[in-house]
């Protein structure tokens, strides 16, 4: 079994070296459920298992102890060294190869639940959502607003709360599922979203927006038009360029693709039956369903809620819209 479990730990440790230099894509969500089987193989195996075997050697081994003083006191000898506590904490000692599986079992299932079916983190690595979520955000994600999902499978178990438009969502990107791409839902099945001249039409609807104060990038030390508009119950924040043309550059072919018409002035879009339309909110400066397409409900990851910290600026923490 040493050997075994040392192959076992070696597997899992290579298959992570490998990920994080780039060698092969990693799985997070497959990685932790072969853990979370493996160890819990260990753990059961333990405790009916390895654990009674141990428990028998002592219980003899205290037998033993026993029958021998026994005997010495029918030959007469009373004053013997029978002190066998170390001999039997060392036969209930947990080897090694256990403590690393299944003495690590509860918590490997505790965060399988939680990253699973309730609250996953994410860290925000660009700035495409500017202003309302900063480059290094670490943020949590509600996993079943949307519905629980089986992990791995993403296979839908309940129907949950639908998608509303201004919500923020994290989800599996269409052209690399393996990426989780965050963004706001702009438009859901059945809507004609546009953005035309830098202006979000919806159903023939220009969005309610008010204007702001310049907004100050310090990512980039740069100043950009500052909005708020309102897709949903709540309004929410959004940047501009106004340097950058309208047009939509360096388009990807896309499923439904056919359901988009891109000229100089910007994009219009018919979302299809099962998907959403998703846009960042610093709207030059975002790859999004513009350029790579529609998100199908099969990669909806979650909706993200709550900042819960930023190390750079404490007073990014707390919940957003």
């Amino acid at each position: 079994m040493q050997f075994l479990t040392s192959l076992v730990l070696a597997a899992f440790v290579g298959y992570a070296g490998s990920w994080y230099l780039g060698f092969i894509e990693g799985n997070f969500a497959l990685l932790l459920f072969m853990a979370t089987v493996i160890t819990g193989v260990y753990w059961l195996a333990e405790r009916f298992v390895f654990l009674p075997r141990r428990q028998q050697a002592a219980e003899q081994l205290e037998a033993q102890a026993a029958q021998r003083r026994l005997d010495l006191n029918k030959m007469g000898i009373e004053k013997i060294d029978t002190d066998i506590q170390d001999a039997r904490d060392k036969l209930l000692m947990q080897p090694w190869w256990l403590d690393w599986t299944a003495g690590l079992f509860p918590v490997i299932v505790v965060v399988f639940i939680l990253r699973s079916f309730l609250f996953e983190p994410f860290k925000i690595p660009s700035g495409s959502m500017i202003p309302t979520l900063q480059i290094g955000d670490l943020i949590l994600v509600n996993k079943f607003h949307y519905g629980i999902r089986l992990p791995v499978l993403n296979t839908k178990l309940t129907e949950g709360t639908p998608v509303q438009r201004g919500d923020v969502m994290v989800f599996r990107y269409p052209p690399k599922p393996s990426v989780d791409y965050i963004k706001r839902v702009v438009g859901v099945p059945g809507d004609e979203v546009a953005y035309l001249n830098k202006r979000l039409t919806l159903n023939g609807q220009p969005i309610e927006t008010q204007a702001l104060p310049d907004y100050f990038d310090e990512s980039t030390m740069r100043y950009f038009k500052h909005f708020s508009e309102k897709l949903g119950s709540k309004p929410h924040q959004a940047i501009m360029d106004n340097d950058r043309p309208a047009f939509v550059p360096g388009v990807d072919p896309f499923p439904f693709s056919e359901n988009c018409q891109y000229t100089v002035e910007g994009v219009r879009c018919k979302v299809p039956a099962g998907h959403y339309f998703m846009m960042g909110d610093n709207r030059d400066n975002s790859a999004d369903s513009r350029y790579w397409g529609f998100v199908p409900d099969a990669n909806i990851v979650g909706k993200a809620f709550l900042v819960w910290m930023n190390f750079g600026n404490l007073k990014r923490i707390g919940a957003f819209d």
